[in-house]
């Protein structure tokens, strides 16, 4: 681990501080809009904004990154995020902050695809498992501490963005100083929906259902704890907490989807976290709620809402051939994407019109949509690969990677990737 850490230590950075100025920019913008007693909706539709510019990105990276290579293209799009974050300052005027953070989606998914088609060329072949779990840790532990700056600095003034804008120009150093290989020319990922609808329904179910509960949930959480009377530098702590609870399920997930069917797991966490995020939605109603209480409850949901994209994942890659596999993860994504550009959106309205508890409200439904969806004995089992359940790899849940990052995965074979990336 330790000569991996070595060998890849400037890519680990790089995407540490985009997750830092990421995470921070989120909360920051909820409750900056929150002081300014400004309705959920517009910080639903921010959100949303952000996701949108996400799955756009998607497909503008692949066309920059060929026209003009890996490196001036990530150090393009961090100077335009960089750009973008600063314009935050510069104006209140929502409409634009609604562009800035489409834009900010759309250059952050470019930036993205070259960190991971680096890794991907970069690591051996026995490695990637290991130089994927660096990567996982440094995106958590970015998201984690961008929300703790806000326990060290809580006041919402201009300084906050500065930091973010920091974040974004200390992930340009470790790329423009490189002295890798530059990596070979990207080509479009092509997807094949309705062959994935046909094959994997289920697991695009609760990937859509994944998308709209966390894409609600970072977005609109800091409302949430913020109308439950806590501070800023407690809002903070509270969204360190969850995120947290979102690196340390990865492992015991592991264990669990190995083991037993993953559809049943999948229908069993839907159970929990619609029973589970009831409490976090009616008790504030009734009685205030403790801190300690607040922090458990959303730790606890977090914890098994953290849990579904990457069931999602390993169920449908257990029903597809490895030589579909980059496709099928763009599709995930761009399911996921759809849902979490709707959620927040959803949520929003309902936070608007009933109040700050209906987040949890609208996470406990979904997650009984998903119950209902999601049928372990629909499961016919046809198309199920050789060797099925293959191993379980925690796959990110955030929208902090791109379809390339399945070629990371040592359940894909590495020719059969580059194979598919050339012919297409």
């Amino acid at each position: 681990m330790r000569q991996i850490w070595k060998n890849f230590r400037g890519l680990y950075f790089a995407a540490l501080m985009m997750l830092i100025g990421s995470g921070l920019l989120s909360t920051y913008l909820a409750l900056r809009l929150a002081a300014d007693h400004v309705d959920g909706l517009w910080v639903g539709a921010l959100m949303a904004a952000y996701y949108f510019g996400l799955v756009l990105g998607g497909k503008i990276g692949h066309r920059l990154i060929a026209r003009v290579g890996h490196i001036r293209a990530y150090t393009a799009c961090a100077g335009i995020v960089t750009a973008a974050v600063l314009g935050h300052g510069l104006t209140s005027l929502l409409p634009v902050w609604l562009l800035l953070r489409l834009v900010v989606g759309l250059a952050m998914m470019c930036q993205y695809m070259v960190i991971e088609s680096w890794l991907n060329e970069q690591a051996e072949a026995r490695q990637r498992g290991l130089v994927f779990s660096g990567y996982m840790i440094a995106s958590y532990l970015g998201l984690v501490l961008g929300q703790f700056i806000l326990v060290l600095h809580p006041q919402l003034g201009l300084e906050l963005l500065m930091m973010v804008a920091l974040c974004f120009a200390l992930c340009l150093v470790p790329v423009a100083l490189t002295r890798r290989i530059h990596p070979a020319a990207l080509h479009s990922v092509p997807m094949d929906p309705r062959f994935f609808i046909q094959r994997v329904p289920q697991s695009l179910s609760t990937v859509l259902g994944a998308g709209l509960i966390i894409g609600s949930f970072y977005g609109l959480a800091p409302l949430y704890a913020a109308g439950q009377g806590l501070s800023t530098e407690a809002v903070g702590m509270f969204m360190g907490c969850c995120v947290f609870a979102g690196l340390v399920v990865q492992w015991p997930l592991g264990w669990l989807s190995d083991r037993y069917d993953r559809a049943a797991l999948i229908r069993t966490i839907a159970m929990a976290l619609c029973v589970l995020a009831l409490p976090m939605a009616v008790l504030p109603r009734l009685l205030p709620m403790p801190m300690e209480a607040l922090f458990a409850g959303g730790f606890v949901v977090s914890l098994l809402q953290f849990c579904l994209y990457p069931l999602a994942v390993a169920f449908s890659n257990d029903h597809v051939e490895s030589e579909r596999r980059v496709s099928l993860t763009a599709m995930l994504l761009v399911t996921y994407g759809v849902g979490a550009s709707i959620g927040p959106l959803a949520a929003g309205v309902l936070m608007k019109l009933y109040g700050s508890e209906m987040l949890y409200g609208f996470v406990s439904f979904f997650a009984l949509v998903l119950v209902w969806r999601v049928r372990p004995r629909a499961v016919t089992n046809l198309h199920q690969v050789q060797d099925a359940p293959l191993h379980h790899i925690a796959m990110p849940d955030n929208m902090t990677s791109s379809p390339l990052v399945a070629a990371l995965d040592p359940r894909v074979d590495e020719q059969v990737v580059e194979d598919q990336m050339k012919d297409n």
